[in-house]
């Protein structure tokens, strides 16, 4: 069993997966391994996501998000046509719920076409043609390229092609970071890799830091949940508010799945620990007090109300909260109708400590040696073929 691999990478989400595909492309002759902790690939945020294929308009134009989530958009579109994947080309509103927020909306419609994104201004009356339910405040914004995939069949697939360009795939495998001697320590043995990536999610900090890495860095782990809407006139479209632009989160909105089924959410629950999906899953002392504090730093110091959103985002875990606050947003929206809930998610979210903020844009560190993913939260799954290339080239000029 090879432990010299050219290139190592750990974490078995849309990121690693794709970004080994990639390696494998520009280099066919490198031996390259990916190791997943899990039983399978994309068994967390990659697996769990809204399935939502994001147009771009939220990033302001000097953001790796900016760049990468139009391409991303395009080539995600394609990729599931040429493999004959499922996907929803529905389309996206997103509404304003009184005067103050049409500002917000104007700034999105900027970004939006400082990105070169097709993003349309339309009336009221527009807005209901397209879907009956809408509530918006004057106008709204359509976003025309905003779709729904499958994230399970889509990771399965780019799976499958990466064992088939020679990437070897070993799931079971907990990386636990850097040893003496260059050596990277993993519960299958230790290996001693020509170059490491880390693409490991959740756990991305606590690798990067045997790296000497992610310094200023910590992960903070939210939970999101979405739930499932059986009502006699299903929404058409993916319904969005205007978010709050200081925070990365945006807000209880409705999604439209691929298979045409509506959920409402999601939820932005701070965790306690990382994997904290139900009851006491994935339960872990030492993280439990590393969160608390980091949650309590967040509240006395954070430069956006921490508190607040805590507060707001556990009240969702009550079915007549949600219904009522999507309510803002579209008509007939009932508890009675909303009964049963998605499966939970987890965001990987990075928290720069010195200044007590939470990171909306992508991070990346590394050097000549290894190179470290620390925030690949949404939209990462639409921008991954294009964020993948983004990686291999850094480590092209880190290694020169």
């Amino acid at each position: 069993m090879t432990t010299t691999p050219d290139y190592l990478i750990a974490g078995g989400g849309v990121v690693g997966v794709t970004t080994a595909l990639t390696l494998k492309q520009r280099y066919p002759d490198a031996s390259v391994i990916l190791m997943e902790k899990e039983s399978a690939c994309g068994q967390h945020a990659s697996g769990r996501n809204s399935g939502v294929l994001h147009a771009g308009f939220y990033y302001t134009a000097d953001s790796l998000k900016a760049r990468f989530t139009r391409i991303g958009n395009q080539r995600m579109t394609a990729y599931c046509k040429e493999k004959g994947l499922a996907i929803n080309e529905c389309g996206k509103l997103v509404v304003a719920k009184n005067q103050e927020e049409l500002e917000t909306l104007e700034t999105l419609k900027q970004r939006g076409e400082a990105n070169g994104i097709d993003i349309q201004e339309i009336t009221v009356a527009e807005a209901r043609e397209m879907e009956p339910r809408v509530r918006t405040h004057e106008r709204a914004l359509f976003s025309p390229t905003t779709s729904s995939v499958n994230p399970a069949q889509i990771m399965a697939s780019l799976e499958k092609e990466a064992v088939a360009l020679g990437v070897e795939v070993r799931t079971g495998v907990h990386c636990q970071g850097r040893v003496h001697g260059g050596r990277v320590r993993t519960d299958d043995g230790d290996m001693t890799p020509g170059y490491f990536i880390n693409a490991s999610g959740l756990q991305a900090d606590q690798i990067a830091r045997t790296f000497g890495f992610s310094e200023k860095y910590r992960i903070l782990p939210f939970k999101g949940l979405y739930l499932y809407e059986d009502a006699p006139q299903p929404v058409r479209m993916h319904i969005y508010p205007v978010p709050d632009l200081r925070n990365p989160f945006l807000g209880v909105h409705y999604t439209v799945t691929v298979d045409h089924k509506t959920k409402l959410g999601p939820t932005a629950i701070p965790c306690f620990w990382r994997e904290q999906y139900g009851g006491m899953d994935g339960f872990d002392f030492n993280e439990f007090l590393g969160m608390a504090w980091r949650q309590a730093n967040l509240v006395l110091f954070s430069n956006f109300a921490f508190k607040r959103l805590a507060i707001e985002e556990s009240r969702k875990y009550s079915r007549r909260v949600m219904a009522s606050m999507a309510g803002v947003i579209a008509t007939d929206s009932r508890p009675e109708n909303c009964r049963v809930w998605a499966k939970p998610g987890i965001r990987a979210q990075l928290v720069e400590t010195a200044r007590n903020a939470l990171v909306n844009d992508f991070v990346i560190e590394g050097d000549h040696k290894s190179l470290h993913v620390l925030n690949a939260v949404s939209p990462a799954f639409t921008c991954s073929f294009p964020f993948a290339e983004h990686i291999v080239d850094e480590i092209e000029r880190l290694r020169a």
